[in-house]
């Protein structure tokens, strides 16, 4: 079965479901973008996507409304992403569906996220889900990414399709260890062309990569057309073979549409996730 994004909801109309459908879930084979970046076969990066849900309800056994936050993790080794606004019509499918406790939610929502980025194939990892009550809304921090700021740099800016020929490394000197960070990444929608406006931090150990370049190359990305996923992806893949670090990390923040937002995290060797921390534009 097709599952290209132009088949998916995006930029039309749909009906508002409110009782419990999984099906609205459209997943995305994440191998054709990967194809674009020169990745095939085994990965050249472990990591995940960390979603926020923040606009889910359901109804206890007696209809009386519930609501939480959701914090899911989809593995980046999984074959498919999920399509955001049939994520969305998803999760709001759940808004007149009556469940025992918020444990079934969770495991419903577990179970079919994990069914849609494995599309059918084998599960080899499985979706994270955390459901956040009303008791803990007051825990959630806003904090804002670590790292050098490259935003301070008075640059001219003339390139906006990414322009992996401006990232430059210095080979000739001993290796640095530096976190880079900008807000400056915009990207849009690929499919309606609806802007996507992203922090990313860049971490690495190897040569120092020259950052006026690198700023330039994050500002190239404002016109491009392309899921948050897989601009992430084109990111850390241009980063690895233009500047050869031993060791890389690339983490981004977009901002939230239709109540949800996904922050890609890729790196090169293993370490915890990122906290799913949301910042001050999220």
């Amino acid at each position: 079965m097709n599952s290209s994004a132009e088949q998916s909801p995006l930029g039309k109309p749909a009906p508002y479901i409110d009782q419990y459908d999984a099906s609205l879930l459209f997943p995305i084979s994440r191998a054709p973008k990967r194809l674009e970046v020169g990745i095939s076969g085994a990965l050249p990066f472990l990591g995940a996507d960390l979603w926020t849900a923040f606009e889910l309800s359901w109804l206890n056994p007696r209809g009386k409304p519930q609501v939480a936050l959701a914090h899911i993790t989809v593995p980046a080794e999984s074959t498919h992403i999920v399509e955001s606004k049939s994520f969305k019509l998803y999760l709001n499918s759940f808004t007149n569906t009556r469940c025992i406790d918020a444990q079934e939610v969770r495991e419903r929502i577990r179970t079919d996220i994990s069914a849609a980025v494995w599309r059918g194939g084998a599960v080899q990892s499985t979706v994270g889900v955390k459901l956040l009550l009303p008791d803990m809304f007051d825990r959630e921090p806003v904090h804002e990414i670590d790292g050098l700021s490259l935003d301070r740099l008075d640059i001219e800016c003339t390139r906006y399709s990414p322009a992996p020929e401006l990232l430059k490394s210095n080979k000739e000197e001993a290796p640095v260890s530096e976190v880079l960070c900008s807000n400056l990444l915009k990207s849009n929608c690929l499919v309606t062309g609806q802007p996507d406006w992203a922090s990313v931090q860049i971490s690495y150990t190897g040569p120092q990569i020259e950052q006026e370049g690198l700023l330039q190359y994050l500002v190239s990305f404002r016109n491009h057309n392309e899921f948050h996923e897989q601009c992430v992806e084109r990111i850390y893949m241009d980063l690895w073979t233009r500047c050869q670090p031993h060791k890389l990390s690339v983490y981004a923040r977009y901002t939230r549409r239709g109540g949800l937002d996904i922050n890609p995290f890729r790196t090169s060797s293993p370490q915890p996730l990122p906290a799913n921390i949301r910042t001050a534009r999220q």
